[in-house]
């Protein structure tokens, strides 16, 4: 199969608790919804942070940072998220995504979430490769990544990716980080709304990238947290979110502080946003804290 071969990769030695980084090409050959040849580093990829052998739990996520969907915060949402959750034993992939572009796609709006499938397809397929339990593997988004987050995990019904094998793509288990939910002009942040789906999107392709009306019984247990002084993306996306998961009987935690604006988990010492994430898988036996 054709996923078994992408594990072409570089390492590079990132500390005693996490054995390597390694950066992994996402696609083995043609990118779907692409209408340009790609170079290398244009490309979608995943780095990968595998924690030492002695910590693994069998457990990964897939991270998502975001950047309006214009660009990459790669670095604050993206490598320093996957070595924080490698020392705690959960392996990590972070997911460098395209960003749409309609000179470069068929549709820019399914780009990013291709990219995202992709990304579980990897990493279900290769599960024994990473010592991983394929019913164990979650996802973490910040911002406009926390939208991302969310259409993978209330989208996964429908492959927008070839997937001969029929590997589920639905996450585990969900982390909103002040996510961007809704594509609803009340609710949304207007740029990634813009970037994603352009000036004048139909009703239909604004209600189809609106999370919070896409939430089934089916969709992961969900963690989320945001600011109520929050000045770019809106508390209220986490709140009618949770509130949704809930009509539906997902299991949910939502934690509001009420000062820190965006960003504000970026300021904070590891501990203060990642014991609550652990104790929240802890709780839905993806985790267990008391071994780490």
């Amino acid at each position: 199969m054709k996923t078994k071969i992408l594990i072409s990769m570089f390492f590079l030695i990132v500390g005693s608790t996490v054995s390597a980084q390694r950066v992994l090409t996402l696609y083995s050959d043609s990118i779907p919804g692409s209408t340009a040849k790609l170079s290398k580093e244009e490309g979608p990829n995943l780095t990968l942070f595998l924690p030492v052998k002695e910590k693994v739990t069998g457990t990964a996520v897939l991270v998502i940072p975001g950047g309006a969907y214009g660009f990459l915060a790669f670095e604050e949402e993206g490598i320093a998220i996957g070595k924080a959750f490698a020392e705690k034993g959960i392996t990590a992939f972070v997911l460098k995504y395209r960003l749409p572009k309609k000179e470069t796609m068929q549709d820019k709006s399914y780009g990013p979430l291709m990219d995202a499938q992709q990304a579980m397809l990897v990493i279900r397929s290769n599960a024994a490769n990473w010592n991983l339990n394929p019913a164990k593997v979650g996802v973490i988004g910040y911002s406009a990544g926390g939208h991302l987050t969310s259409t993978l995990g209330t989208h996964f019904s429908k492959s927008y990716i070839p997937n001969e094998e029929s590997i589920s793509l639905r996450p585990d288990f969900m982390v909103l980080v002040y996510p961007v939910i809704s594509m609803n002009d009340q609710l949304t942040h207007m740029g990634s709304k813009i970037n994603l789906l352009g000036m004048e999107p139909s009703k239909e392709k604004v209600d189809l990238f609106s999370n919070e009306l896409q939430v089934t019984k089916e969709t992961p247990p969900t963690y989320l947290t945001h600011c109520g002084d929050d000045g770019v993306v809106d508390v209220n996306n986490s709140i009618v979110f949770y509130q949704t998961l809930q009509k539906n009987g997902v299991d949910a935690e939502l934690h509001l502080f009420p000062k820190g604006n965006h960003g504000f988990t970026q300021r904070l010492p590891v501990n203060e946003w990642l014991d609550p994430i652990l104790a929240f898988l802890e709780r839905e036996g993806f985790y267990k804290m008391s071994s780490k």
